[in-house]
């Protein structure tokens, strides 16, 4: 949990650790950090900070962490159970831990890791999932993903979906223009949010923006949010290719507040990924009330239900139709705005933090029946 920079596991840890200290303050929770933490960590009373040396920024020194450091801190301060909201465990602790693996993407699309982090999760991930007492995910689609790749227990895998920022709502229309007046000089625009990772397929979404365009020549622009971490040179080269490269624009981490905004004064969140293991974005644009394009695969019809276009990822020019209809059939947005709303009732960070609770007790009452060794 870094101050202002939450994202993805970020958030599920935030959210639901926040909810299960308050719910719980016969029980004392021991936060494990890396580095210097922000007090608005700190939920509650019952929460102990506790800094464990080195920095995890690496493969080399996440093994340092959790096989050397980690065991150490567990039996200092005799923990029942760990819980590890991003998948890693100890492998030398012998205290029931509980893995949140959120998603295998590093199984399916293995060119986008350096060669280090990717050689660290093929090692270590598979022996996390058999390690660990449980496990819990973020969809049906990730445990069948876990199951069939690390030959898991279906009984052994709790599935806990992302909930939605309680603060994400419609804006009224005073509000949506002037969020577009200070974004895009007033033009409507469909808005992708999210890490600019290959696998969030930037590329298609530059392809189909283009044919788009080409179709219906406009004024409507394309706003993408997010840290250009895993901007590679194909998607360099993509953009720069790109005949309305211009009208795309460009907007860095946003809080959520001002993320709500840009959400809610959208045409429609186009989410293309090629893999996710949830797809927060979805449910937030529901929230909102903006329509939602999205792809066909993983976990993405799962989350969307019926209340998104579904596109073929790998068909750009699917992709532009589909943003033609939304934006020209103002009824099929409404009706998609609509079942959002519904859609969206499926998705709490209270639900979440409950079914991780449930979890962490189903855990422990395994290991108090379970017979000593001799």
């Amino acid at each position: 949990m870094l101050k202002n920079k939450l994202e993805g596991i970020g958030w599920f840890t935030h959210e639901s650790l926040k909810r299960m200290v308050l719910a719980h303050p016969e029980h004392q929770f021991i936060f494990l950090f890396d580095r210097a933490y922000d007090p608005e960590f700190i939920f509650a009373a019952n929460v102990k900070p506790v800094v464990v040396f080195p920095q995890a920024r690496h493969p080399l020194l996440y093994i340092i962490w959790f096989e050397m450091m980690l065991p150490r801190i567990l039996r200092k301060y005799k923990v029942d159970v760990f819980v590890s909201t991003d998948g890693f465990v100890s492998l030398r602790s012998k205290i029931p831990s509980i893995a949140v693996v959120h998603d295998l993407n590093f199984e399916h699309y293995p060119q986008h890791l350096p060669s280090l982090v990717l050689k660290y999760l093929k090692f270590f991930m598979p022996r996390f999932a058999r390690h660990a007492g449980r496990i819990v995910t973020v969809s049906e689609y990730s445990k069948k993903d876990i199951e069939r790749q690390y030959k898991i227990e279906s009984s052994k895998i709790d599935v806990a979906y992302n909930g939605v920022n309680e603060s994400y709502s419609p804006m009224d229309e005073e509000t949506q223009s002037q969020v577009r007046n200070e974004l895009t000089g007033g033009q409507p625009y469909f808005y992708f949010v999210g890490a600019l990772h290959p696998r969030k397929n930037l590329e298609g979404l530059f392809k189909a923006f283009d044919l788009y365009k080409m179709k219906q020549p406009n004024n409507t622009k394309l706003v993408v949010v997010g840290n250009k971490m895993w901007w590679t040179p194909s998607i360099k080269e993509r953009y720069e290719q790109m005949k309305y490269r211009d009208s795309v624009v460009f907007l860095g981490h946003q809080s959520p507040e001002r993320l709500n905004q840009i959400v809610a004064s959208g045409i429609a969140l186009v989410y293309v990924s090629y893999f996710e293991g949830f797809g927060i974005p979805i449910v937030e644009a529901f929230k909102a009330q903006t329509a939602v394009i999205t792809s066909n695969v993983t976990s993405m019809p799962e989350v969307a239900g019926d209340a998104a276009l579904l596109v073929d990822p790998s068909q750009p020019q699917q992709i532009a139709e589909a943003m033609f209809l939304i934006e020209n059939d103002v009824q099929l947005r409404e009706q998609l705005i609509s079942k959002g709303l519904e859609r969206v009732k499926n998705f709490s960070w209270d639900t979440t933090s409950q079914i991780l609770w449930n979890s962490i007790e189903k855990l422990h009452q395994q290991v108090s029946k379970a017979p000593e060794r001799p």
